[in-house]
């Protein structure tokens, strides 16, 4: 019976264009400015419109390319073929009264197509629909697609149901270069399906790395070739791990899609998983003289990759050898955060090793920089560049100067740390460059409109000198997987999200919440109507969606359904009960 109930209401559906937000209190209504349908996110750098409208009709509507054999375009021409009109209805085939748009031209000045994106890619493009024409034009595949998305969102359903766009022109670039969204595997386990669509949200936004977190203290689920037994020992479980065709997966989703994809192998702490397959790894705690001591809350039995032995390095250069080969992106995020010193100040063989080095009993932040020498001359050897997190550089140690570093730490994560700006002037003023995470850890949740205070972020308010502001190249949203799995992962990104997309894409200037909020609820809508469980960010409704969760009306557990769209609704074309 609730079978026969859910298909007669998902068989009642409609699609529109409608996004609507109202007021929480009706005391106090809503500011800005509706924006009208069609309207693209990120905001665009310059964007002209017309009111006059050209008619499009799905049957009669092609996407051609100068860039021939190329895979990238090839892909993104049958993506987008299908998204340009997803969730749209066609009433009106072949009996639209307006000039109508039948071909949508991409023009590429370079007529290379490149295997992998890079960090310093042009994603400039421009999208011009005039006189029944429709072009965009970019330098780079990476620009097509950018423009390939604002396009798919400037088409809307008009009133009557007939698929329209305004007559437009568009230039458009990206504000920063690095604007990623930080994945964490190791917490809880996210599936490989989950993550591709996750990579889908993050094109729909114009994101262009994925920076996975794919291993930590808790499990390590990645299945390397060179040592199985770090998989078979570390994840949770035979199941909830990443096979190297897994990760050649992800990686080619993310390619086609214009997303690097940066693997984050955090050393030498958060290593625990890893000392379940090789105990040698980790240095022994010593408590009262005996070592593999707990002394809670000040350190485990074994804790922190122990940096004395020949013996770890080997085994890291023979690790990263592998990752370098698995994992195109020249960069390789090597953590080396929270690298909490009381292990080894309580190991004899640590305080006599240093004490040969010239050590003073108290400087193993001078331990901590020779460690982090050993590695990267490891990574550097392999041809491989390096991320890490802000806190060597706070403790006092200076990595290499081509080193990328990730700013985390603000006083509204712990009260105990200082503000984001000022880690991020300290780190500036020796020279190095940085992405920002400090404002965007999107696993932290509060009541209301949290997205504003993303979106109001911006990674250059540490200073008012240029050349500083120009060390930021860019940010990440961080979605760390404590209190997150499958069940909330993406409702707890989109279209929160989204705010940070706008941010490291769009001018500074663009930054009035009152407006965005509307075409934020424009996007989220969006979002639902390509399949992404985007939550909502106000009081109101989305009537342009696919997906609403048909999961959640059926009680039994064990149900599965499987749709898809013809014109008007979706059908339920397999519901079954075990």
């Amino acid at each position: 019976m609730i079978g026969i109930l859910l298909v007669c209401f998902v068989v009642g559906l409609h699609h529109t264009t409608l996004a609507y937000i109202t007021y929480i209190e009706p005391r106090s209504p809503l500011k800005g400015r509706v924006p009208p349908p069609g309207s693209p996110w990120p905001m665009p750098h310059l964007w002209k419109k017309s009111p006059k409208l050209f008619g499009i009709d799905p049957d009669r509507f092609s996407l051609t390319s100068s860039l021939k054999d190329c895979d990238i375009i090839d892909a993104a021409k049958q993506r987008y073929t299908r998204l340009i009109f997803q969730g749209k209805q066609n009433r009106f085939s072949g009996r639209l009264s307006r000039p109508q748009i039948r071909n949508l031209h991409v023009d590429i000045t370079d007529q290379k197509c490149p295997r992998y994106p890079l960090i310093n890619d042009d994603e400039t493009y421009e999208v011009n629909i005039t006189s029944q024409l429709a072009t965009v034009s970019a330098k780079s595949v990476w620009g097509a697609l950018r423009g390939l998305e604002t396009f798919s969102q400037l088409v809307f359903e008009h009133g009557n149901k007939e698929i329209v766009v305004n007559k437009t022109f568009i230039r458009d670039s990206p504000r920063f270069r690095h604007r990623g969204i930080l994945l964490d595997t190791a917490r809880h386990y996210i599936s490989v399906p989950l993550i591709l669509k996750n990579l889908d949200a993050m094109s729909y936004n114009k994101f262009n790395v994925l920076h996975w977190h794919i291993v930590d203290d808790q499990s390590f689920p990645y299945e390397s070739r060179t040592f199985p037994q770090m998989s078979q020992k570390g994840a949770y479980s035979s199941r909830f791990t990443y096979s190297q065709f897994d990760v050649s997966r992800v990686i080619e989703y993310a390619r086609l899609r214009g997303i690097r994809l940066i693997p984050e192998f955090d050393t030498p702490g958060h290593t625990m998983s890893w000392g379940k397959a090789f105990p040698f790894l980790l240095t022994p705690c010593y408590v009262d003289g005996q070592p593999g001591r707990a002394n809670y809350t000040q350190h485990h039995t074994h804790e922190v990759f122990n940096p004395i032995y020949e013996e770890t390095y080997e085994f890291l250069r023979r690790f990263f050898k592998e990752i370098i080969e698995t994992f195109p992106d020249r960069y390789i995020h090597l953590g080396m955060d929270e690298v909490y010193y009381a292990c080894w100040k309580s190991n004899p063989h640590i305080i006599e090793f240093m004490r040969q080095k010239g050590f003073a009993q108290d400087e193993f932040y001078k331990l901590e920089q020779y460690y982090i020498e050993r590695l990267m001359a490891i990574i550097s050897h392999l041809g491989g560049s390096y991320v890490i997190w802000q806190d060597p550089i706070e403790n006092g140690a200076l990595p290499k100067y081509d080193t990328l570093v990730q700013i985390w730490k603000d006083t509204s994560l712990w009260d105990i740390y200082d503000n984001w700006q000022n880690y991020s002037m300290m780190v500036a003023q020796k020279g190095y460059k940085m992405i920002l995470s400090s404002c965007w850890y999107l696993n932290y949740v509060n009541y209301g409109p949290d997205w504003e205070s993303l979106y109001l972020c911006d990674p250059t308010d540490f200073t008012d000198d240029p050349k500083l502001k120009n060390l930021m190249i860019g940010g990440e949203a961080c979605l760390w997987s404590e209190y997150v799995d499958a069940t909330n992962f993406m409702s707890r990104l989109w279209p929160r999200a989204s705010a940070v997309a706008e941010r490291l894409w769009s001018k500074r200037e663009i930054n009035n919440v009152d407006d965005a909020q509307f075409r934020l609820d424009q996007q989220r809508c969006r979002l639902l109507s390509r399949g992404i469980s985007a939550q909502p960010i106000m009081n109101g409704y989305c009537e342009e969606t696919h997906n609403i969760q048909l999961l959640a009306l059926v009680s039994s557990p064990a149900a599965t359904i499987h749709t898809f769209t013809i014109k008007f609704y979706i059908f339920s074309t397999l519901l079954t009960f075990y």
